[in-house]
């Protein structure tokens, strides 16, 4: 093979890499910083340790996995300067930008090649690093144990047990949570009440115990911690709602889950996802940080460079 060959081969595992790093980290940008690091390896190397490589795609997953390994080991330190609380990044549906399914990006395919719901990112960030690693590379990327084990440098049973606690930890929350016809259902009743502003409805959709989260990331203002209680979340939510008129609020689905997404104008500027539990809802997300809904407005490059306006306010 040559050297223009290699090259081109190596940039096509771009896109597995940058979907195995999105689950692994939960962001994106975390998962694109990840990717580039990896490449910035590989070609620090030199010729001669280059061609001792017998798969480089081998080698750019090893290598990929043991930076997200890294970044997972300093999240926690890293997440306590981080202002209000910390989401996964929602991931864009293709009817964000419209497109058709033989023009979507074939990174966004990949990020939605299966049914990557919030709830199932959010149980992803409770697992230890270990943990979601090894689910992530196993369970959903279809590695054997015993490649995970020269992957993460452990032994295959002690990735088999460490797959198998993840599983169980990811199997009771699917268990818990409705059908895609369910989650619709609910969630499209619960929009209906919003948009009434009648909180006694709102409430009686809502899980007694139920939660939300927002994440502002610091560039716009969110609550700063969760909001619990039936009534406090459905006045959070309506309070948000009436402080910006001019938000254009849509139901879309995608991934399995029905979602809410916020527009001002023709930019996004909120991303609102669901737990449902039985006919109600348990957890509320929403998304207000504009760096992670980046990829979600029209013009992805001119999105990253702007700071979308706060459509609601803090609790």
């Amino acid at each position: 093979m040559d050297a223009d060959e290699t090259v081109a081969g190596l940039l096509e595992e771009r896109t597995r890499l940058l979907a195995i790093g999105y689950r692994m980290l939960g962001s994106r940008a975390e998962a694109e910083d990840a990717v580039q690091d990896t490449y910035i390896r590989w070609y620090r190397m030199t010729d001669a340790e280059r061609n001792a490589v017998r798969v480089p795609a081998a080698w750019l997953t090893t290598a990929m996995t043991r930076v997200c390994l890294n970044v997972l080991a300093s999240a926690r330190h890293r997440r306590e300067s981080y202002v209000g609380e910390w989401l996964p990044e929602p991931v864009r549906p293709h009817s964000s930008l419209g497109e058709t399914a033989a023009l979507v990006d074939p990174v966004e395919q990949a990020m939605r090649a299966d049914e990557l719901t919030m709830a199932l990112m959010v149980m992803l960030e409770a697992l230890t690093p270990g943990e979601r690693v090894v689910f992530v590379l196993h369970d959903v990327f279809g590695y054997s144990f015993d490649d995970v084990a020269g992957i993460v440098g452990r032994t295959s049973q002690a990735c088999r047990k460490l797959a198998s606690t993840a599983r169980r930890h990811i199997e009771e929350e699917r268990r818990r949570g409705a059908t895609v016809e369910q989650h619709r259902l609910v969630v499209e009743s619960f929009i209906s009440a919003c948009m009434t502003g009648d909180v006694a409805a709102l409430v009686a959709r809502l899980d007694p115990d139920a939660v939300a989260t927002s994440d502002g990331g610091g560039h716009v203002r969110a609550a700063l911690r969760p909001i619990v209680g039936a009534d406090r979340v459905a006045r959070f939510l309506l309070g948000g709602l009436n402080k910006s008129a001019d938000l254009k609020a849509t139901l879309e689905e995608d991934a399995g889950e029905t979602r809410l997404v916020l527009r001002r104008g023709d930019e996004v500027v909120g991303v609102a996802s669901f737990e449902v539990v039985g006919d109600r809802i348990t957890q509320v997300w929403l998304m207000l940080n504009p760096t992670k809904l980046a990829t979600w407005q029209k013009d992805v490059d001119e999105a990253r460079h702007t700071s979308a306006p706060d459509p609601v306010e803090g609790a």
